[in-house]
């Protein structure tokens, strides 16, 4: 498992690479396909206003969009940022790198007074990232700083929760008794409860990388590992509102099971089936998208192809519409390599929606989840491009 700074490092030396193939294919007038959607940059970073929008943004009834940017701002360790809906950009918070936390990952939850809430991957009083509320005003709360080593967990990079009660759902990369991260709750008050420590292993998961999870009408809460199960490829699991984990489903790449290690928190529809991505595959593909039933059998409707027909390396889960279709992003692939939006129907048909263009008019690899409005309207992040190549948010309209 990479940590962050090493994956980013990697990313831009990919991102370098895939400029030059695209200086190259549009000197033989490669041409991508016309799409019907209207796509739209909302916003391009600058570093002092934040870079690095990995996670995604939230979007409040206004419609004005929060998230965090994993560097820049008045420290240089990040921010909480704004979108209003029309496109205007407003830092809430810049981390000090302090007790405050720094460098912010995961996705954040905003309530109804526009309170942000969140995580840093480092910071606090040891260091090991902290859980944040920010006011609309830009007040700062820390609500609970990560202790590490075997009681808690550590160095979170995750998709937050918030419930209807407000209380917060996560999970950490590391630390807990066993190494391989946590599940955690904090409720109203600020108090935290570790709700599991995964072990590894066959009937366990391991560090549930970008991972949050979802909850159901029962309590119940399902997510997904990168490591663990029967071939150390990922699990998706069930953690009951008694403590109890049960692995649903153990992927392991090997034929009709062509998924390895997702990312993502999962996407959860009124039957109890979840939805997801893989990052990679065991089968000529460049990742998959799965579905789990709440029995716990698993089917595989897409297989990604990759660049330049398809995208490919999904590196967060899915977003599910009211009629059942699944809307994601691949970091890489696409018919220029920066990445794709994609669109999965009920019948596991795919239609590549977007293709990034990368360079100063559009982003490129995007890695966060999708959100969608009333009216259809999609919208996401890159971790780069833009005018400044720091990252852009977009929107999609039908």
């Amino acid at each position: 498992m990479s940590s962050p700074h090493a994956r980013l490092i990697s990313l831009r030396s990919k991102h370098a690479a895939m400029a030059a193939l695209a200086a190259l294919m549009l000197s033989v007038s490669i041409v991508s396909p016309a799409l019907a959607q209207t796509y739209k940059v909302l916003y391009s970073f600058t570093g002092s206003d934040g870079q690095w929008p990995y996670p995604g943004v939230v979007r409040d009834k206004k419609g004005n969009l929060y998230g965090v940017g994993h560097a820049g701002g008045e420290f240089g360790q990040g921010v909480v940022f704004k979108v209003d809906n029309k496109g205007n950009e407003t830092v809430l918070y810049s981390f000090t790198g302090g007790i405050d936390g720094g460098t912010p990952d995961g996705g954040v939850a905003v309530d109804g007074s526009g309170n942000v809430y969140g995580t840093t991957y480092v910071g606090g009083t040891v260091g090991a990232g902290v859980v944040f509320k920010v006011s609309s005003g830009g007040k700062e709360t820390v609500l609970h700083n990560f202790a590490g080593g075997t009681s808690d967990g550590c160095q979170p990079w995750v998709d937050l929760r918030r419930d209807k009660s407000g209380n917060l759902y996560g999970t950490t990369t590391t630390c807990g008794v066993f190494g391989y991260g946590v599940v955690w709750k904090i409720d109203t008050r600020g108090a935290e409860t570790v709700l599991h420590s995964f072990a590894g292993g066959t009937s366990d998961g391991a560090y549930p990388w970008y991972d949050g999870v979802v909850k159901d009408a029962t309590g119940n809460l399902y997510g997904v590992t990168d490591q663990g199960g029967t071939q150390n490829a990922g699990v998706v699991y069930q953690l009951s509102s008694g403590g109890k984990l049960t692995v649903l489903y153990s992927f392991t790449g090997v034929p009709p099971d062509i998924g390895e290690h997702p990312f993502g928190t999962p996407a959860l529809d009124n039957s109890g089936n979840l939805y997801g991505t893989t990052y990679t595959a065991g089968t000529n593909c460049w990742g998959t998208v799965w579905k789990v039933s709440k029995n716990g059998g698993g089917e595989f409707p897409y297989c990604f192809a990759g660049w330049p027909s398809d995208g490919g390396s999904p590196r967060t889960g899915v977003t599910r519409d009211a009629a059942g279709n699944l809307y994601g992003v691949t970091e890489q692939g696409g018919s220029l390599g920066y990445g794709a939006v994609f669109k999965i129907d009920t019948k596991g048909n795919e239609t590549v929606i977007h293709n990034f263009a990368g360079g100063g008019t559009d982003g490129s690899n995007p890695e966060g989840r999708l959100i969608l409005d009333a009216k259809g309207n999609i919208y996401g992040t890159t971790a780069l491009g833009g005018t400044n190549d720091l990252g852009i948010v977009w929107k999609l309209t039908p």
